[in-house]
């Protein structure tokens, strides 16, 4: 197979097996390893991605976010733009969380072993926007706030990895019986109703909604409002 894009690493079904199991392996005993959890999402993921793609051409938003093929990153998003948007806007509070935590969009690896070109675009995108995805349930990037944007990810994405994450995170949580506790009694129920009700997160184009109130994009979105 010749490469499709910049970067693509062409595998056969064997070596994504076996990319799949020893990344898999890998993220369970060391789950801040994002290289492998990178591998594992791409050589795990055809299935989950083809029916995101399914999903999205299904919708006009969605549609056109494959058609457009939009970027999160410092040189398409004026991050200095957004830190002077109202306190309270979706772009702000995008702002203030990278801020927060130190993060930048540039750090979102690129794809490298999905074989097909729309379905590697399907899977950046999804990597792009998951910091937006904490902006948008004011979720931490602590083990407790990975967990359940895991667990709303595995519901409404399906991709494998998200599923580990969702199912296997909370072992975690056993030298931390505080933070157990908060994740079963609060986090855990609010995370699974926003991955089954709320709308399809693919199909946001997100980039057009930076000025809009944080408040107001999750009553579009049909998404509860997090627990504190």
């Amino acid at each position: 197979m010749d490469e499709l894009y910049d970067g693509h690493i062409p595998t056969s079904t064997f070596q994504k097996i076996l990319l799949g199991v020893g990344s898999a392996g890998v993220a369970i005993v060391n789950p801040w390893r994002d290289d492998m959890i990178a591998v594992m999402g791409e050589a795990t993921g055809e299935l989950a991605l083809k029916s995101l793609r399914a999903k999205m051409l299904a919708d006009p938003v969605g549609r056109q976010i494959l058609e457009n093929e939009p970027r999160i990153n410092s040189q398409t998003v004026d991050l200095d733009y957004l830190k002077t948007l109202p306190d309270g806007t979706f772009g702000r509070e995008y702002r203030r969380f990278l801020d927060k935590y130190q993060l930048t969009p540039d750090a979102r690896r690129h794809v490298e072993f999905v074989d097909d070109v729309e379905l590697a675009y399907v899977m950046q995108r999804y990597r792009e926007i998951h910091d937006l995805f904490h902006t948008l349930f004011g979720m931490p990037t602590n083990w407790l706030g990975e967990v359940s944007v895991k667990t709303i990810e595995g519901l409404q994405l399906g991709l494998p990895m998200c599923v580990l994450g969702a199912v296997a995170g909370p072992v975690r949580f056993y030298n931390k019986p505080k933070h157990g506790r908060k994740y079963v009694e609060s986090y855990l129920p609010w995370a699974m109703r926003v991955g089954q009700n709320a709308k399809f997160l693919m199909n946001v184009y997100y980039e057009k909604h930076w000025e809009q109130p944080l408040i107001e994009l999750r009553e579009e979105l049909n998404i509860e409002t997090p627990p504190s």
